[in-house]
């Protein structure tokens, strides 16, 4: 992991490390994966609840992206929702270890799961979607007129699925999990950089 003069970058950088060690992972290992350093949001505001009555926040940017995407989708008789948005650095390390202490492998793990400060949803711009009928988080997404929407459309708002089959991050596909790109030019279009309209 890179250092920096900015010490807010660096305490992070060291907050990571100190986890990574903690639970016995070489931090070089995000390095072997290409896995960038995500740095935690802090402008998120809620988008409501998942479908478990949790509730879910995104950066503001994307949580209006995200308003505007569903609204469409809706528009055209598709139905979305947020599985998982928002996840801070200290959850994603309780999963890791809570997965370490169950016995599964490190390589299993990081297939589905990133490590502490290298999950997207840690900046608040990350969202698992899901849609009514099929299971959420699961390769069944896929074959949804979800998918198929948001294989078409998602882009309009800025967003784009950051695991396809044969990413070089070794994670599985994970057709549900989408990103928004603050510096996508069709974003600027579709929402209003305040806000939620």
């Amino acid at each position: 992991m890179p250092t920096s003069p900015d010490p807010r970058i660096a305490d992070y950088f060291e907050r990571v490390r100190q986890a990574l060690r903690e639970m016995g992972i070489p931090d070089s290992l995000a390095t072997e994966r290409r896995q960038s350093l995500q740095f935690e949001g802090d402008d998120l505001i809620s988008i409501g609840v998942d479908q478990l009555g949790r509730e879910q926040r995104l950066e503001r940017r994307a949580a209006a992206a995200w308003c505007a995407m569903r609204a469409a989708a809706g528009e055209e008789g598709v139905e979305l929702f947020a599985a998982s948005a928002y996840r801070s650095f200290d959850y994603q390390r309780q999963i890791i270890a809570r997965k370490l202490a169950a016995g599964q492998a490190l390589e299993q793990i990081l297939t589905v799961s990133a490590l502490p400060g290298f999950s997207e949803h840690h900046t608040g711009r990350a969202i698992d979607i899901g849609t009514p009928g099929s299971p959420p988080i699961t390769a069944a997404f896929e074959v949804t007129p979800a998918y198929a929407w948001l294989l078409h459309s998602a882009a309009n708002f800025g967003f784009r699925m950051s695991y396809p089959r044969g990413n070089p991050h070794g994670v599985v596909f994970e057709p549900w999990h989408w990103l928004f790109d603050a510096s996508s030019k069709a974003c600027c279009a579709a929402v209003n950089a305040d806000g939620i309209e």
